[in-house]
């Protein structure tokens, strides 16, 4: 029966579907002949619009769409609870804040196909963080993957976006084969597909340990893939680099996040107390995915392909809080991921703002940006020195409350390496930082080459930076979210 309560927990879905249609309908009259060009160039009105719309959808899921008591909705496809709640905010902040980025992006900003996708890749990241059946589960991912394919490769005169959405796309269907075989598995040993009945199937020890390894290692290749942990993380220097970089952004940050969401639901409700001990594998996946994407950042000099690699660590320093396997683990999980996708959507807005100005995205075009532009430098600082863990930016109570949880688990050795890493982390954090404010445009007076930083960059990097601070200052109350999110699992 559809009632008051299923459709609250599907709100923001619904409002974002909303949102999409009436994108559509607007958007070709927006259209306006352009006599430099010769062809149609779209508004900004569509960035406007979405961007616009997402706050609406934000603000009104906020004010009558909050969860009481976790609740099945759809016949227990869907779970009403806080955690998949926080998280669809998350994803809807991310989308509003790429959808500004999007703007002024000469070959993707201009298109209103570009912000439907974002949209119809939102809704399925929201429905990620709520499914409670394999089947709604993996219908989400797809939702979500299929849009971001296309979006990863929507500058088709440009190779390397053409080549970053095929090996994009390739990659994807591979391991969501995979991984679907291993869903399909956990029905036929069980005959259901319910998360919750499926933890209770194996409570009562229907399946042998070697089975069940078998089986968590098949969904562990498709969710590794959506989270970048090595060794599924091949696609990502060469994804983030070719797409364009709002989306490239967008990836690392909300998309993440989502494939975050159903770990720690799949992992915390179906397999929590099972005899396989699932944690230790994700405990050496987690030292290996920090280890090896911090070394692979060190020698490198194109930011986005370095903000990769850097993606790629910091999925080992969240996967410390699944390991865990604690309140105190999740809720630093979703605090990690809340200061995470503030502060790398602000590093990606700072690659797009300089790389319209410059056409590169090496180090070396940010030589002197620091008298070409204070402020955005100083926003820069903020991102890298949050990116480091070093305080008072949100990325540092992030780190504490990752390790935090690994030393209540006894995971002392894992926390030791995620220190180390973190230290080689801000290595080549600072190095990027030394062009800024060290190195000099050579033959050129920098304050004759000003950035000029647009509308709707000046509006994402204030909001985002505010964030970077206020997580690191005052994050109680965040941590209060983050919390309350936790204790659905628990």
């Amino acid at each position: 029966m559809f009632t008051s309560t299923a459709f609250l927990s599907i709100l923001p879905e619904t409002l974002i579907l909303i949102l999409g249609v009436i994108l559509l309908v607007v958007e070709p009259f927006w259209k306006v002949k352009d006599p430099a060009s010769g062809g149609d160039e779209q508004r900004r009105n569509a960035g406007w619009l979405t961007a616009g719309g997402l706050l609406a959808v934000l603000v009104v899921s906020i004010l009558v769409g909050r969860p009481g008591d976790p609740t099945s909705t759809f016949g227990g496809s869907i779970r009403f609870d806080w955690l998949g709640f926080f998280f669809k905010m998350l994803f809807v902040f991310g989308a509003g804040i790429t959808a500004l980025l999007l703007m002024d992006h000469e070959k993707v900003g201009r298109r209103g196909e570009a912000y439907v996708l974002l949209l119809a890749s939102t809704i399925g990241m929201c429905l990620m963080a709520s499914a409670a059946d394999l089947v709604m589960l993996y219908l989400a991912i797809e939702t979500t993957s299929i849009p971001l394919y296309v979006l990863a490769g929507f500058m088709l005169t440009d190779e390397r976006s053409t080549e970053a959405g095929f090996k994009y796309l390739l990659f994807g269907a591979m391991v969501s084969a995979i991984m679907l075989y291993g869903f399909s598995l956990l029905y036929g040993f069980t005959g259901t597909t319910n998360l919750y009945a499926l933890a209770d199937a194996f409570k009562a020890g229907q399946l042998a340990a070697p089975v069940l390894f078998g089986l968590i290692i098949l969904v562990v290749v498709g969710l590794g893939f959506k989270v970048s942990v090595v060794p599924f993380h091949f696609w990502a220097p060469d994804v983030y680099e070719g797409a364009p970089t709002p989306i490239s952004g967008f990836l690392s940050t909300a998309s993440k996040a989502a494939g975050f969401a159903v770990i720690a639901r799949l992992f915390l409700v179906v397999f929590h107390g099972v005899t396989v001990d699932w944690a230790t594998v994700f405990a050496i996946l987690s030292a290996v995915t920090m280890t090896v994407g911090n070394l692979l950042a060190l020698p490198q000099k194109n930011l986005k392909r370095m903000l990769a690699y850097s993606s790629i660590a910091h999925a080992g320093y969240a996967m410390i809080g699944i390991v865990a396997v604690s309140k105190l683990g999740i809720a630093s999980v979703v605090f990690y991921l809340l200061a995470y996708i503030v502060t790398n959507l602000a590093a990606f807005g700072i690659v797009m703002t300089v790389g319209r100005v410059t056409g590169s995205d090496e180090y070396d075009a940010y030589r002197g940006l620091s008298r070409r532009s204070p402020w955005l430098a100083l926003v820069m600082l903020a991102a890298f020195l949050s990116l480091a863990g070093m305080p008072p930016f949100g990325g540092f109570i992030a780190k504490v409350l990752v390790f935090a949880a690994g030393i209540q688990a006894n995971y002392i050795w894992l926390v030791i390496i995620g220190i180390l890493n973190s230290i080689v982390g801000l290595y080549y954090y600072l190095n990027v930082l030394k062009y800024v404010y060290l190195f000099r445009m050579e033959k050129e007076d920098e304050e004759a080459h000003p950035i000029a930083v647009t509308r709707p960059y000046v509006i994402a990097l204030v909001v985002l930076v505010l964030g970077i601070i206020l997580l690191g200052t005052v994050f109680a109350p965040w941590f209060g979210f983050s919390n309350a999110a936790a204790m659905n699992l628990f």
